[in-house]
């Protein structure tokens, strides 16, 4: 029976009933007379028994409306009382976050002194640079980097920080490989790759409207700026890395900065949630604590 009342005709019977007004009812509820009046019918046909008698001067509730009235009332104020709980739990940071991001300092500082501030909040948080399937395990919150055009998802992504990428190698690098050094010989050249975070081996470069990509070729992968730096540094190929992580080390004179024709795309950490007209309170809050303005070079 209950799969065919609307709760409306509910509500309406019920303003009804304690009003004894179909006027003063629709007042109220802010609906129109004729809308209040049509709930009431709707009920009273659906359940095949009259609720209100009816007549030019008063109104007042039938045998059947009464018991109907006491009995859904309460029922009425346990649905109402829930609501209620749960609309003010919207606007708290609690329950449990899962998160799914890699694994750097400045991050972890930002998490945790987001959780500081709210002890009744339950963090899960998982570490990686490629997320796998992680989009659609039960994550709250993926951060990711990227570079160049994001992929179709259903997702949404907020860019969080956005560094300048820069191509390096090694001054012997530099010294044997100076001829060849041009945009159309990268992909003979020898570079360092991610094994599979930020794409593998496509390198990513600005263009006037979409980016370049060109694959290079690679005997050393891996999925960590440090071992690319070291590896660059070794003389073993060139490698892209954000500008603020490598500017010592070419201020030192153990990297060199290659300009090409073309400029590689900045490296930038996406924060990914939920495709929802309301996010949940604890994602929106976290999103709104991340503040990497006074970061520089921390990617190491």
């Amino acid at each position: 029976m209950i799969e065919k009342i609307e709760l409306s005709w509910l509500l309406s019977f019920h303003t009804v009933f304690e009003e004894r007004s179909f006027k003063l009812a629709s007042e109220k509820l802010g609906q129109p007379s004729s809308n209040v009046s049509r709930h009431i019918i709707q009920l009273e046909e659906t359940l095949n028994v009259r609720l209100l008698e009816r007549t030019t001067r008063r109104m007042s509730p039938t045998e059947a409306g009464q018991t109907l009235y006491e009995q859904s009332l309460p029922l009425l104020r346990s649905l109402d009382d829930q609501l209620e709980a749960i609309s003010d739990q919207s606007d708290k940071v609690s329950g449990h976050l899962r998160i799914l991001m890699p694994d750097l300092p400045f991050i972890a500082q930002q998490i945790a002194s987001f959780c500081a501030l709210y002890p009744k909040l339950k963090l899960s948080c998982e570490t990686g640079l490629v997320p796998h399937q992680g989009l659609l395990d039960g994550f709250d919150l993926v951060m990711q980097f990227g570079r160049g055009e994001l992929m179709d998802s259903d997702w949404v992504a907020k860019e969080l920080i956005r560094w300048p990428s820069v191509i390096v190698a090694s001054p012997e690098f530099v010294e044997r490989h100076h001829s060849h050094l041009s945009f159309q010989n990268l992909p003979s050249l020898p570079c360092i790759t991610t094994l599979s975070a930020l794409q593998g081996s496509p390198w990513i470069f600005k263009d006037s409207r979409h980016s370049t990509k060109v694959h290079v070729t690679s005997q050393y992968r891996a999925n960590s700026a440090n071992m690319a730096k070291e590896a660059a540094i070794a003389g073993l190929g060139m490698a892209i890395l954000a500008e603020p992580s490598c500017q010592k080390e070419i201020h030192q004179g153990t990297l060199v900065a290659i300009e090409l024709e073309k400029t590689p795309e900045d490296l930038v950490l996406y924060a990914y949630s939920g495709k929802l007209k309301y996010s949940p309170q604890k994602v929106t809050a976290l999103l709104d604590h991340f503040n990497f303005s006074d970061l520089f070079n921390e990617l190491d």
